[in-house]
């Protein structure tokens, strides 16, 4: 060993030595985690929340949601599920999960911190049994929230949710976005319904508040292909897993800022567009998905984008016996958390 260079690590990091010596990138991690005598909080105690964002419920009943940035919402409402049901349970198992964050390294900042960001509880539903009045309470929730001018970043629940959120986007302009899926959502009516989990993304179209010529959906598999004309029909970019295994994560990010532009931009992510080896607690597993590591990468490469809003849908934790679902789940609740604090939407407003 090289002594003189065991001497310096023993002069700098044993006892005494000052955060001020830290790398000055995280020295500014360390003062937002740790007190002055050196402790932080405990992941495991406390209220549990999404991302352990302040637990902030009258929020949600102040005209300016407090003055927040961004607005963590859970949804817990799986009425339009096709397959498994469950997902009513997804953001109580991702406002459990610990140690998610707080610093992204790849993109440099610590976004609960970065912005003013609360978890201000779930949509409050006048019926478990109504669907149409499950989406109806929806709309009405997330069109307060942006007309207030706040960000709100939501977990499911199934994917039916997404429809009324973007409509609550686009009463003024349609958004643009980015839909990470095994599953294109674009089907139609059946069992004498076309507000079900498998065709939000039709409906929003055909409802004006979704640009298609804006929208890219990722990851997309399995035996449904024949659900799934409309996407391609509208003018959606539809990229398979296939075309991700075949170009790889750059191309597919490149694909994506392409497609969206600078425009107003919704990404929603559904868990089953990763393989279930990484997530098996969700109610439409495909196998053939992507890694979590896979959909980091691209989520990443999102940085800069305008993002306006964001999702988490799917995790149904009573089929996952490790938690793995919901702990990625939140992981990526975490990384378009990430993006917001470069999106054009928020700039200028880090605290």
């Amino acid at each position: 060993m090289d002594r003189k260079n065991l001497d310096r690590l023993r002069s700098k990091y044993t006892d005494g030595h000052s955060e001020k010596e830290l790398n000055p990138i995280f020295q500014r991690v360390s003062e937002q985690l740790f007190n002055a005598e050196g402790t932080r909080n405990a992941p495991y105690a406390g209220i549990s929340t999404l991302l352990s964002a302040p637990y902030m419920p009258s929020a949600a009943s102040s005209d300016n949601f407090e003055n927040l940035q961004v607005a963590l919402v859970g949804v817990p409402m799986d009425l339009g599920v096709s397959n498994r049901p469950g997902a009513r349970f997804g953001p109580r198992a991702m406002r459990t999960i610990e140690r998610i964050g707080p610093y992204n390294h790849e993109l440099d900042c610590m976004p609960v911190s970065d912005l003013r960001v609360g978890d201000i509880g779930d949509v409050p539903f006048r019926s478990r049994f109504s669907l149409d009045s499950c989406h109806d309470d929806i709309e009405s929730f997330f069109t307060r929230i942006v007309k207030a001018g706040v960000v709100p970043l939501a977990v499911g629940g199934d994917h039916s949710v997404t429809h009324p959120i973007l409509r609550a986007f686009g009463s003024d302009q349609p958004v643009g976005m980015i839909h990470f899926d095994a599953h294109c959502d674009t089907g139609g009516e059946y069992d004498g319904s076309k507000f079900h989990h498998g065709g939000p993304f039709r409906n929003a179209v055909l409802d004006g508040v979704l640009d298609p010529a804006r929208s890219i959906q990722i990851g997309i598999r399995g035996s449904s292909e024949y659900l799934w004309e409309f996407s391609e029909d509208a003018g959606m970019t539809v990229m398979h897993i296939e075309d991700i295994n075949r170009l790889g994560c750059d191309a597919v990010i490149a694909k994506a800022r392409e497609v969206v532009g600078d425009g107003p931009v919704y990404v929603t992510f559904d868990v089953d567009a990763l393989d279930p080896a990484f997530a098996p607690g969700t109610g439409t597993p495909e196998v053939g998905g992507m890694s979590s590591r896979e959909a980091i990468q691209i989520l990443r490469g999102l940085k800069g984008l305008n993002i306006v809003g964001g999702d988490v849908v799917e995790v149904a934790p009573q089929y996952d016996a490790t938690t793995n679902t919901a702990h990625i789940g939140s992981q990526l609740l975490f990384e378009i958390l990430s993006l917001m604090v470069f999106s054009p939407a928020l700039t200028g407003q880090r605290k």
